[in-house]
């Protein structure tokens, strides 16, 4: 009776995607992956994230998603692997340095990060090149890393707001470190600009800071009239002006906090989002600024989907948000004993395409989904 009712809601999942996708391409790992990190606009990484030893992987984006007439007569519909090797550990955060074909990795049980070459035209191996020092263990979450966009390969990484630090790669120089006591563990680190970055801890509170001064960093704690959450989770939107920056916070309970980069203080605009789920961590939910759509954030972890909403419909006073898309794939396609288990780990807006996303889940799957946008109809 169960296998029927799954192949029912299969059907109708599939009948509805036709009307509903531009676009659904679907992948199966052999383990699952926490992290889909961009290292062209075709191709990503991914790489196992359990104790065991696994591989870490470049994939090419299906051929037939970046065609746009006759999709039909295109026979690339499937990812591609390009490049590959194997990690003795797992890697719970991987970052590319942007214009290089370098990475560093995180397995989460310290704060020291292993660095990559991900390979060439002339290779297919992905090999361990190095490392960076952390800190020492990690007692909660794993490291954070931000790459900014300068011609210099360096890394802004930390598990904490007390342990921030600047390497340059490959030397391993610490070229800076935040200035604070506190030791609140990270939920995020992001650079607005070449050298000021936001370090978002799960408290709620985000530190601004310049890499290039020695003043003491700018302290910005959530707004006082939402009261206290277990956590919090943080992005900042992309902007050519770092001052016209939008943050959202992301609270446990499902408040969602929108402020100006210039007045963290104050909310812009606000909602509260369903939730579905109590198991939540810090390293299960995820939420992102759309690059090319405009005041769109999608979300994972509050439920077994990655939903969609449009910010600019949203208030200064709390209401209940409003879906503009959600993808269910994952959960209703699983084959997976237990679909209800299921749940998405990790998921990232395509840099240029505005309506496509990439999310993966706990039993391995990796989609790659564009949904229709009705109002182009």
């Amino acid at each position: 009776m169960e296998d029927a009712e799954f192949d029912d809601d299969l059907d109708e999942w599939f009948i509805d995607s036709l009307k509903t996708y531009k676009d659904l391409h679907v992948y199966q790992l052999e383990h699952p992956t926490q992290v889909i990190e961009w290292t062209s606009d075709k191709t990503v990484c991914v790489a196992g994230y359990t104790l065991s030893k696994h591989e870490i992987l470049e994939l090419r984006l299906p051929t037939r998603l970046f065609v746009e007439e006759n999709k039909g007569l295109c026979a690339e519909r499937d990812f591609k692997v390009v490049h590959g090797g194997f990690t003795d550990g797992p890697v719970r955060c991987l970052r590319h340095i942007p214009g290089t074909r370098c990475a560093v990795t995180n397995d989460g049980l310290s704060s020291d990060l292993q660095v990559w070459d991900l390979g060439g035209d002339d290779s297919d191996v992905i090999r361990r090149t190095g490392s960076v020092e952390g800190s020492g263990r990690v007692s909660k979450g794993r490291s954070r890393v931000a790459a900014p966009l300068s011609s210099e390969p360096k890394v802004l990484h930390g598990a904490q707001s007390s342990d921030i630090r600047l390497t340059q790669l490959p030397s391993g120089q610490t070229l800076y470190k935040l200035d604070t006591d506190s030791a609140h563990p990270l939920s995020s680190l992001k650079f607005v600009s070449d050298s000021v970055f936001l370090a978002s801890c799960c408290n709620g509170n985000i530190y601004v800071d310049d890499t290039r001064t020695s003043a003491a960093p700018q302290l910005l704690p959530p707004p006082a009239s939402l009261g206290e959450s277990v956590l919090w989770w943080t992005d900042a939107s992309s902007s050519p002006d770092p001052s016209s920056c939008r943050v959202i916070r992301l609270s446990s309970s499902g408040q969602a906090v929108v402020s100006d980069l210039r007045n963290l203080g104050k909310a812009v605009c606000q909602a509260q989002l369903d939730s579905e789920t109590h198991r939540l961590s810090l390293d299960h939910v995820q939420v992102s600024w759309a690059p090319v759509l405009d005041d769109c954030i999608a979300v994972s972890g509050l439920s077994g989907a990655v939903r969609v909403y449009d910010t600019s419909l949203w208030r200064t006073e709390p209401q209940d948000a409003q879906l503009l898309f959600e993808h269910r794939g994952h959960v209703v396609s699983s084959q997976s004993e237990d679909a209800g288990a299921v749940f998405i780990t990790a998921h990232v807006w395509h840099p240029v395409r505005p309506r496509t996303l990439l999310s993966a889940a706990s039993d391995g799957s990796v989609h790659v989904w564009d949904w229709v946008d009705p109002v182009s109809c």
